[in-house]
């Protein structure tokens, strides 16, 4: 009898199964879940779900297949999970690609450790979740506008990558209760591999050719198209990662090769910043920089980290004209030092400066009437990952409306030597020098040129060092760019009287003032203090900057050259001061073949108002620069 009965018994339980399991099925068609994230390792994505679950509730981790860790929040009813979505992106608090998914897609469960949540029913959306649009910050304030969305490096969803046994054995000894991971499934065949790669977006065939370039196998045009130089490449790159050399990229492949591209990235935190007071939108290394103040054009995001980056964003109305007037004011900034390239087109310009401290990035787009772009300030040295960050900030900077309020700045730093809050760069030393023909030569102090990496005239003018003599303190120096002189020296023919009166013209302050001034003083002697004759002794209060300045008599003709004052001088009272003797500068400009004039004989005493023109129309500022 017993044996008579098994079998519809069987039956039975085989259909009662069966309409539990459709039942199953169609229930969870009704539960979603929202996934934020997929990671190429366990251990990867168990550090994220960790970061993730100081921030939201209901973090769960899954296993995708083929080596790959999804993170996701839930289970939602569909409704609260298209609310929970919304208002997640809208916070910043996800990546922007989020999406919906079916539980159907994850496999075994490895955070929490020991949960196991895909048979459990839907949960209500966090408390406070709301769809709607962010309040507008109030009008005038200055507190920033900014939120930042985390950039998610390995956004394709189905980009499976092998795991090393070092991530899953640091993964379990953090959680030693976690179910083992879906082994990785088999890699593609070459024609497998060809299939996967016809669905690659053209942007996504640009981006494998971007990062076979960056890893140094491909060096031709980025198109999009895998021809046979790219196929070469393809194959250069899978022998050099230990695998079979076929010249086809399989999708584990191409997630490895993404990686490694992403890889000089790792830390720098780079997210998506939206700024809603510049309207920019754009990728920034979050870890290493953070908003500190608006100060027009510029939003400032000051440095946080270790590596002293600094990121500034541009906003501002305007028109070509206000255009190629930032451009000129950017080039005067400490921050955009003067090496570098520099191109300006009808709309846009970029500016690169660099020196043994920084490099600096400005691109800057004018359209329909507004101004903006970046400036990207990072240490030297570091060239692989600014060129990155750079690239991922221009590909990426989205244009919102509105421009930066001329009146959003709150500081109140006020200098000469700043602009927007930024220092205007300063020469490492500024004297005083004269013209001495009508072409714009002009000669100055030895010590003014010294180890300088640029000399200019006037802070404008590029200047070139013809002649140096150390041993008499003079340079000669000839405009890169022909100059009309408003006045050329002309040197006196005859010896001064002994205590006549003198004066010197030069920028006393070194640039601070906008004209030469005159400092009026006698002649002492008509030798040094050891007798050399090619000095003459001076009584008069010079400073610093007035050395290289002309030394007139009272006719205004020139009998010498301010000298600077040396160590051993400064035991000396404060009146002292010596010239280089005019006829010393007159041969040395002859020699240089420059066409100096000599006065000719005495012609009287000159007015006070006159020698003013003349010494300001004659004396420039000689700058040294880094």
């Amino acid at each position: 009898m017993k044996r008579i009965l098994r079998a519809p018994v069987a039956i039975f339980l085989a259909l009662s199964l069966s309409w539990a399991s459709l039942a199953r099925a169609q229930s969870a068609e009704d539960i979603v879940w929202v996934q934020i994230e997929a990671q190429p390792s366990l251990a990867e994505a168990t550090d994220r779900a960790r970061a993730y679950e100081t921030l939201l509730d209901d973090v769960n981790g899954f296993s995708l297949g083929g080596g790959w860790y999804g993170i996701a929040v839930g289970p939602y009813r569909r409704e609260d999970a298209e609310l929970v979505l919304r208002s997640y992106v809208r916070d910043g608090l996800v990546p922007r690609d989020s999406f919906i998914q079916q539980s159907s897609r994850f496999q075994q469960q490895f955070w929490p450790v020991g949960d196991n949540v895909l048979e459990t029913g839907v949960i209500d959306a966090p408390a406070g979740v709301d769809g709607g649009e962010p309040e507008e910050a109030a009008a005038g304030s200055t507190t920033p506008d900014v939120t930042t969305t985390p950039l998610d490096a390995t956004t394709t969803e189905g980009e499976p990558e092998g795991e090393t046994e070092g991530e899953i054995e640091v993964a379990e000894a953090e959680a030693e209760t976690a179910p083992a991971p879906t082994p990785p499934e088999p890699d593609e065949t070459p024609a497998e591999a060809r299939r996967s790669e016809r669905a690659l977006s053209a942007q996504e065939r640009k981006d494998l050719q971007i990062a076979l370039q960056w890893a140094g196998f491909y060096d031709a045009a980025i198109d999009g198209a895998f021809g046979r130089g790219t196929r070469a490449s393809m194959g250069a790159w899978q022998a050099a990662n230990g695998y079979d050399q076929t010249g086809v990229l399989t999708t584990r492949q191409r997630a490895a090769l993404i990686a490694q591209y992403n890889a000089v990235l790792d830390g720098l935190g780079l997210q998506m910043v939206r700024d809603e007071k510049a309207g920019i939108e754009v990728m920034m290394p979050t870890a290493e920089v953070e908003f500190a103040r608006y100060e027009p054009p510029f939003a400032h995001y000051d440095t946080s980290g270790n590596i002293g980056a600094r990121v500034l964003l541009i906003s501002q109305p305007g028109n070509q004209d206000t255009l190629y007037g930032l451009y000129d004011i950017m080039q005067t900034l400490e921050i955009v030092p003067l090496d570098g390239p520099r191109e300006r087109k009808r709309n846009s310009f970029e500016l690169i400066g660099e020196n043994g401290s920084i490099i600096s990035q400005t691109q800057v787009w004018l359209e329909n009437g507004q101004i903006k772009g970046f400036t990207l300030i990072w240490p030297a040295g570091d060239e692989d990952r600014r060129r990155r960050v750079v690239a991922e900030m221009s590909k990426s900077l989205t244009r919102l409306p509105g421009v930066l309020d001329a009146a959003a700045g709150n500081s109140d730093a006020q200098a000469i030597d700043l602009v927007a809050g930024l220092q205007i760069r300063q020469p490492k030393i500024a004297r005083s020098g004269f013209f001495i023909d009508g072409n714009g030569a002009v000669v100055t102090t030895s010590e003014v040129v010294a180890s300088c990496s640029r000399v200019t005239l006037d802070a404008d003018t590029d200047a070139t060092v013809i002649a140096t003599d150390d041993a008499r303190g003079l340079a000669l120096l000839k405009p890169e760019s022909r100059l009309a002189p408003l006045a050329v020296a002309e040197f006196s023919n005859a010896a001064p009287r002994l205590q006549s009166e003198i004066s010197v013209a030069g920028y006393s302050y070194e640039g601070v003032l906008s004209a030469a001034t005159l400092t009026f003083g006698a002649l002492s002697d008509l030798k040094g203090l050891n007798g050399d004759e090619n000095l003459k002794r001076l009584s008069v209060n010079a400073q610093p900057g007035d050395a290289g300045g002309p030394v007139f008599d009272e006719n205004g003709h020139v009998v010498g050259m301010l000298l600077p004052q040396t160590e051993a001088d400064r035991k000396l009272p404060e009146d002292v001061s010596f010239a280089l003797d005019g006829s010393v500068i007159l041969k040395a400009a002859q020699d240089a073949g420059l066409g100096s004039k000599q006065a000719q004989g005495a012609t009287g005493p000159i007015a006070p108002r006159d020698l003013t023109l003349r010494a300001q129309g004659m004396t420039v500022l000689v700058s040294c620069w880094e």
